[in-house]
C-alpha cells in the first residue's frame, strides 16, 4: 500500500471540519494549511461557540465549576470535588485552545484567581497550587498559560524531584516515580518555560524526567520490560490524570526532542489504533468528571483528537519528498511514511 492511501482524504477533512470550532482551528493549522488569520479567526471562536462556549457559561460567579455526578468521589467533601472539577474542566479549555488574551478567558480566570482557594492548605489561592505534585504540575501549566507563571510553584515542584528523574504524588512515602505524576509536571514546566522562565534548572529537570520515560520505552517496566499498565495502549480525550502513550509522544513532540529508537514501539502502537477507514476511535473514558459531554462513542471514530493525534496527521499532511518511499502527500512540511508494513523506526523523524 502507498503511502498516499494512508493521507487524508478530502472525506476525512471535511468531517473534521464539520464540528466544533476547537477541532476546526487546530485541523486548519496542522492539516490543511490555513492562513494564521484565518486560524485566529477560527480560535476566537472557542469562546463564543460550541464546547469552549458551553463549558465557560458553567463556571459559577464564584469562580468554581461543579455539579459532580451521584457518586463519584464521595470519598471527598464537596469543596474538594468542586475544586477537582475546576482544574478538569480550566485543562480541557487549555487544550481546545481557548485564547488566553480573549475577554471571555480574562473574565474566567480572574474568577479563579480571585476567589478560588484549597481552604485545607490555610486558604492558599488555587493558582498559588497545593501539596500534591499531579495537580500543581497542571495548575503550573494553568497558570503560565491563562494568567501568569508561578516562580514559586515551580520551585516547589523542582525540589519534589525524584532521584530516578521523575515525580509520584505518594512521595516521599513512596521513592519511585509515577508515570501519571511525571507527565503532569513536564507539561507544566513545558508551559512554564514558554511563559518566559526558560532556565538551566528547569531544563534539566525536564530533561532528567523525559530520560525516565524513555529509558522505559513510554510503558514498560526498566526492572521486567513488561507493559506497566495496558490501559496506557488505549487512548481517551479528556486525559484528566492519566498517562497513556500517546499523551507523552505528544509531550515529546511539542517539547522539540530528537526521537531515538526508544520511542520506535510506542509510535507503532499509535499507528496500529488507526481504523481502516483511516480515523482513530475513542478508546476509553476516564471515570473523572467535567460539567460538559463532548463525544462519548467509545470505539467509534473521534474528532477529539486532531491535537493529540496531530504528530501523525501533520506528518501525513506533509508534502516534502519522502526518501523511505518516493511519494508525496499534501502540502507542506515533511512526509510521514506510514505504509502496512513500515516500522515506526522509519517514521519517527517525520511524526516528532
Amino acid at each position: 500500500m502507498r503511502l498516499r492511501d494512508y493521507a487524508p482524504r478530502p472525506a476525512h477533512l471535511k468531517w473534521l471540519l464539520d464540528s466544533d470550532p476547537a477541532v476546526r482551528w487546530q485541523v486548519m493549522r496542522d492539516l490543511t494549511g490555513e492562513a494564521p488569520g484565518a486560524i485566529a479567526a477560527e480560535r476566537s471562536r472557542v469562546a463564543t461557540e460550541g464546547w469552549g462556549a458551553q463549558l465557560l457559561t458553567l463556571q459559577s460567579p464564584a469562580g468554581k465549576w461543579g455539579g459532580s455526578p451521584r457518586g463519584w468521589r464521595d470519598d471527598l467533601p464537596k469543596a474538594d470535588r468542586d475544586l477537582l472539577i475546576t482544574l478538569y474542566s480550566l485543562v480541557v479549555l487549555k487544550d481546545l485552545g481557548l485564547d488566553p488574551a480573549s475577554k471571555q478567558a480574562r473574565k474566567m480566570i480572574d474568577r479563579v484567581h480571585q476567589r478560588v482557594v484549597f481552604k485545607r492548605v490555610n486558604n492558599r489561592p488555587f493558582l498559588h497550587g497545593e501539596t500534591e505534585p499531579c495537580i500543581n504540575g497542571r495548575i503550573l501549566g494553568l497558570g503560565s498559560y491563562f494568567k501568569e507563571p508561578n516562580d514559586a510553584l515551580a520551585n516547589q515542584l523542582l525540589a519534589e524531584q525524584l532521584e530516578d528523574g521523575g515525580w509520584n504524588c505518594d512521595a516521599p512515602k513512596s521513592r519511585r516515580s509515577s508515570f501519571h505524576t511525571t507527565i503532569c509536571v513536564l507539561e507544566g514546566l513545558l508551559d512554564y518555560e514558554r511563559a518566559g522562565r526558560k532556565s538551566a534548572a528547569v531544563t534539566n529537570a525536564r530533561k532528567r524526567a523525559e530520560n525516565y520515560l524513555l529509558e522505559r520505552r513510554l510503558f514498560r517496566s526498566l526492572r521486567t520490560g513488561e507493559v506497566i499498565d495496558k490501559h496506557w495502549l488505549r487512548f481517551s480525550f479528556p486525559t484528566f490524570w492519566h498517562y497513556d502513550v500517546l499523551r507523552g509522544l505528544d509531550y515529546l513532540r511539542d517539547a522539540g526532542i530528537k526521537p531515538d529508537s526508544r520511542v520506535s514501539e510506542a509510535v507503532e502502537i499509535v499507528i496500529a489504533r488507526r481504523h481502516q477507514n483511516g480515523r482513530w476511535p475513542l478508546n476509553l473514558l476516564h471515570s473523572e468528571h467535567i460539567p460538559l459531554e463532548m463525544e462519548i462513542g467509545v470505539g467509534r471514530a473521534s474528532r477529539l483528537f486532531p491535537w493529540r493525534w496531530r504528530p501523525v496527521l501533520a506528518g501525513q499532511a506533509a508534502g516534502t519528498h519522502c526518501a523511505l518511499c518516493e511519494s508525496c502527500v499534501g502540502t507542506t512540511g515533511r512526509a510521514t511514511h506510514l505504509r502496512l508494513g513500515t516500522s515506526a523506526a522509519d517514521v519517527q523523524s517525520a511524526i516528532f
